[in-house]
């Protein structure tokens, strides 16, 4: 009998060379294999008579291979496998491509069940590719629901299959189930070895339903028990006592009236520091909510308190636009601010390193910069990380390890529902800016197609006119994509369309100090356009820009266009925001529409989410989760909730879980990837 922990080389059919190639899906035991959940599902239950087969689409066809298959090698490297197949209602033709053993899979004279997609019309109807049952003698209704598990090159379904098939016999009897029998009870959640069961070799799509819907809430619960259990070992650490004294006076130094968001988002940080508890707070808020303000705030408090405080920007051009913003905000408290970033010379950097070694830069604001083995802070006490979607976890702990246990802050202007943030930022405390300080007037946005184009350029040519500025954003630096406008080719098409407004580019491929210069140079007015890629969507502020357009705005998310549009706004000037991509078919000029109808960063977020899923939303996974294996963040989210309510009330009754084995041991190793000392 095997065991779960058993290599799955030993599975028939699979052997050391292909054991190999599962070790890429993360595969090496049965115990891997049964927690490598399907990606998908294919109802082949529904049996359509050929007779009955409409549009172009996939179908199951219960039918008797009508003639031998035929192998014909068309040119080189390319096969055909020809038959045809009939029921009581008609003929069809199918077809494998490059499939040369497709000819031994089926037999003339024999009954299958096929399933595969539909092409052409009429008689010229063929079954492309198949997937193939031979249907037992007596069989009433061999149609199944088939899981599809993800792949790589050199593995099949059937693959996958007979591994998952080893590793459910391997499940014994009594296997142990990490939720708790009272929440199986209160949720109507099958058992874990049902569970597993149904969602590997389901019988109706009602169970595949049942089965998802428990490992989406065990997932969550989970991820949320030790999330739960880190933000209480963290709490549990000394933290640098911040005497809140000098708030007021950094409130009054401020030359505007802050936001009611703000000065509770301030309290809020402002009490962390004073909780003898190591912060670790999230900011999140829309384009332009203020957290910067927030952000200064904890640089005064860590500053008046006898403390270092590190503001780390994701990019040179964001970090010396933070600095220019701290410098004077904060000089009127006395505070000096010193900036550290890669391109700066040999000589400023020795002086820059100086003055943080020695305590002299009461604040120091740079890029990764900071986080490199030669900068020594003399006390740090604080440290903010903006833009936390482009800052891994561990970035932030290596500049944490500069000092000890300073206080965390993360900002974030990607604004997602507080039930989400507060998942994927389980182990932070979250601050919310929903408002916009006074003053901001609504960009105005349209959603427009290619036949918009000459009206769009006369109206950049017209705002420019009135004093204003314009970018203009492209998805590609250079040629290499059908239909995409390049940012250098269309800074060229620009130019020569406007010959007498200064047209610049902007683009990642360029030297940072040539990028610097170039913002510089059009904040300062000496460029009338800048043509750029998203390499403008982080925080660069040029108040007199009052115009936005994006190029085949189609192939962005909706948080990212909202991100975009507000580097508009920011000035006394009426400002606008033209997407090119309305025609590019029903689906993008709903999406697009969306921008047009609001400009709530939350409202857009959460439709992006729905409709791109946390993958793409997200990116790359810099938030430091675990890798969620069914759950879907966006769909999940009423789960999600139940999920983090209930481990919140199991932990606050057992921190340790030492009353439910099965579910600490669980949890360990769901973050045993983790770089996090509470799971280690």
């Amino acid at each position: 009998m095997p065991a779960l922990d058993d290599s799955i080389q030993f599975v028939k059919g699979i052997g050391p060379k292909k054991a190999k190639l599962f070790e890429k899906l993360h595969i090496r035991t049965l115990r891997d294999a049964l927690e490598t959940y399907p990606r998908d599902y294919e109802d082949r239950t529904r049996i359509t008579r050929i007779a009955d087969i409409g549009a172009e689409d996939k179908y199951t066809v219960r039918a008797v291979v009508g003639t031998e298959p035929k192998l014909s090698r068309i040119r080189k490297g390319l096969t055909l496998v020809k038959c045809t197949i009939f029921d009581e209602s008609g003929l069809l033709h199918v077809t494998w491509f490059n499939n040369p053993y497709a000819a031994a899979l089926v037999r003339a004279g024999q009954e299958y069940v096929f399933y595969g997609r539909i092409q052409g019309f009429g008689r010229a109807r063929t079954l492309i590719s198949p997937q193939s049952e031979k249907v037992a003698p007596d069989a009433d209704h061999p149609g199944r629901i088939v899981p599809v598990y993800p792949l790589t090159a050199g593995l099949t379904q059937r693959d996958l299959e007979r591994v998952t098939e080893a590793a459910l016999a391997a499940v014994p009897g009594g296997w142990p189930d990490p939720l708790p029998e009272v929440l199986r009870a209160k949720y109507r959640l099958p058992d874990a070895a049902d569970a597993l069961a149904a969602i590997h070799r389901p019988q109706t799509a009602d169970e595949v339903a049942e089965a998802r819907r428990r490992m989406v809430f065990e997932e969550l619960f989970l991820l949320c028990c030790g999330l739960q259990q880190l933000k209480e070992r963290r709490r549990a650490d000394s933290g640098i006592l911040f005497a809140q004294s000098g708030l007021d006076a950094y409130l009054d130094a401020l030359p505007f009236a802050p936001t009611g968001a703000q000065r509770r988002a301030i309290g809020e940080v402002a009490a962390d520091c004073a909780s003898g508890r190591p912060m670790n707070r999230l900011v999140q808020g829309d384009v332009g909510s203020g957290k910067t303000v927030v952000a200064a705030a904890l640089c005064a408090l860590a500053a008046q308190n006898g403390w270092q405080a590190a503001f780390m920007a994701p990019t040179e051009i964001l970090a010396v636009q933070h600095a220019e913003t701290l410098a004077p905000l904060l000089g009127r408290l006395g505070i000096s601010c010193t900036l550290l970033t890669g391109s700066m010379t040999a000589a400023q950097k020795r002086s820059a390193l100086a003055a943080i070694e020695t305590g002299a830069a009461q604040v120091v604001v740079g890029t990764h910069a900071l986080i490199q083995q030669g900068v020594a802070f003399h006390r740090l006490g604080a440290v903010i990380a903006d833009e936390q979607h482009r800052f891994g976890v561990a970035q932030r702990a290596a500049l944490s390890a500069k000092g000890e246990t300073p206080h965390v802050l993360v900002m974030s202007a990607t604004p997602i529902p507080r039930t989400l943030a507060l998942i994927l930022y389980g182990d932070l405390d979250v601050s919310v800016l929903d408002e916009l300080p006074p003053g901001r007037s609504p960009v105005e946005t349209y959603a427009v197609g290619e036949n918009m184009r000459r009206r769009i350029t006369a109206f950049i040519d017209k705002q420019i006119a009135a004093g204003g500025q314009a970018y203009v954003v492209c998805p590609l630096v250079e040629e290499g994509e059908l239909n995409l406008k390049s940012a250098e080719q269309h800074a060229k098409d620009l130019q020569a369309a406007l010959p007498h407004r200064r047209v610049a580019v902007l683009h990642g491929r360029m030297k940072n100090a040539d990028k610097e210069q170039v913002m510089r140079d059009f904040a300062a007015r000496q460029y009338d356009i800048l043509v750029a890629t998203t390499v403008i969507e982080v925080g660069v502020d040029v108040p007199n820009a009052n115009l936005m357009v994006v190029e085949d705005a189609d192939r962005f998310g909706l948080s990212q266009l909202h991100q975009l549009r507000g580097r508009v706004g920011r000035g006394p000037r009426q400002s606008y925001c033209v997407f090119f991509g309305a025609d590019k078919g029903e689906s993008a000029r709903e999406r697009l529409k969306i921008l047009c109808r609001t400009g709530d960063g939350f409202e857009i977020a959460r439709a992006d989410l729905a409709q791109r899923g946390p993958g793409d939303f997200f990116g790359r996974r810099q938030h430091g989760l675990p890798a969620l294996h069914v759950a879907d963040l966006a769909a999940d989210l009423a789960l999600m909730q139940s999920a983090r309510e209930e481990a919140e009330a199991i932990l606050a009754a057992d921190p340790r879980l030492e009353g439910y084995p099965t579910l600490s041991a669980r949890v360990q190793r769901m973050f045993a990837a983790r770089d996090d000392e509470v799971f280690n």
